[in-house]
């Protein structure tokens, strides 16, 4: 093992992860089929261990691929890093943002410290507000990117991460079980406010909505101090709240996700950076560590990561 890792071949094998399977692996890495077969049986047999297992008519990857893929992440990334930092014709320009207050709480740090040390001359506008204004504004062409909470009812995103949706209440403070629950949720046209609400209709359970607001912080503040119940995607979880499961009486939500808004026009050699940024970015955010554990692992060809994704509150 000391021979050096192929960057191709790690680059395709992550190609392969991200579209769910070689032959759009091939097409995106501009190789055929079978070299793309080709390059993972030889990475295989440099590792030593099996990266893919066949589940129906498609792949899955193994406990050492979801290893290894981590790795190959951050290899990839550092290349970059190192290659962009030599660049003699680096990007430059500005480059508007927008996504909702709880996502850049969660996911913005990493990306702005990682396109800044990369692409210094770039400056980055961000702007917060909920996604359904996000969505406007990108109508407008007022914002070269946007991260919003995918709902393709509403708006046209590409979705970059998806997971788990769960009630969430007080880790201290514990509910009534003869009362209405009280809700904090976001404003009427909040995609998981929704979800919550169905959810509860269909399941008959009666519910009251005490606190509304499109602010991440509000919602969290009244959950950990006992005042309410709300929903959270998995890795948005915090200290101090409880997963509600069935066992508590909630019925079971779906997956939420995250969609990218993409300027038509936009130059794409920064259509290119700041996007694979945020790929690699979201793709390491790992949910935060609860007394409980969450059920349901799904296959990183879904794009349901081992549990990372979508941050905080009210989606909007």
């Amino acid at each position: 093992m000391s021979a050096p890792l192929d960057i191709d071949q790690l680059h395709t094998f992550i190609s392969i992860v991200d579209t769910g399977s070689f032959t759009k692996a091939a097409d995106r890495v501009f190789k055929t089929q079978s070299a793309v077969s080709m390059q993972m049986r030889r990475l295989e047999e440099r590792i030593g261990k099996q990266l893919f297992a066949k589940d129906g008519r498609g792949n899955r990857l193994t406990a050492e691929g979801e290893k290894l893929l981590n790795y190959a992440r951050r290899i990839i990334r550092l290349n970059n890093e190192a290659i962009a930092a030599f660049d003699d014709n680096r990007l430059e320009g500005t480059l508007r943002i927008g996504t909702p207050d709880d996502y850049a709480d969660r996911y913005m740090p990493e990306i702005i410290g990682r396109f800044a040390k990369t692409h210094p001359n770039v400056e980055l506008y961000i702007v917060c507000e909920p996604s359904v204004s996000l969505a406007e504004k990108m109508a407008r062409g007022e914002l070269d990117i946007a991260l919003v909470t995918h709902n393709p009812r509403q708006r046209i995103s590409d979705v970059v991460r998806t997971e788990p949706l769960c009630w969430v209440g007080s880790a201290n403070h514990p509910l009534k079980d003869d009362a209405p629950v009280p809700l904090a949720v976001g404003r009427r046209d909040c995609l998981w406010r929704q979800l919550a609400c169905s959810a509860l209709d269909a399941d008959g359970r009666e519910y009251q909505i005490l606190f509304t607001s499109w602010s991440s912080t509000v919602v969290a503040a009244a959950v950990l101090a006992g005042m309410a119940v709300s929903v959270l995607p998995e890795s948005a979880l915090r200290t101090g709240m409880k997963v509600l499961s069935s066992a508590d009486g909630f019925p079971p939500l779906p997956p939420v996700q995250i969609g990218l808004m993409k300027r038509p026009g936009l130059s794409p050699s920064l259509m290119n950076a700041i996007t694979d940024h945020i790929t690699a970015c979201l793709d390491n955010i790992s949910p935060a560590v609860m007394p409980d554990d969450l059920d349901g692992e799904v296959k990183t060809f879904q794009r349901m990561p081992r549990a990372r994704a979508a941050q905080v509150m009210p989606g909007w």
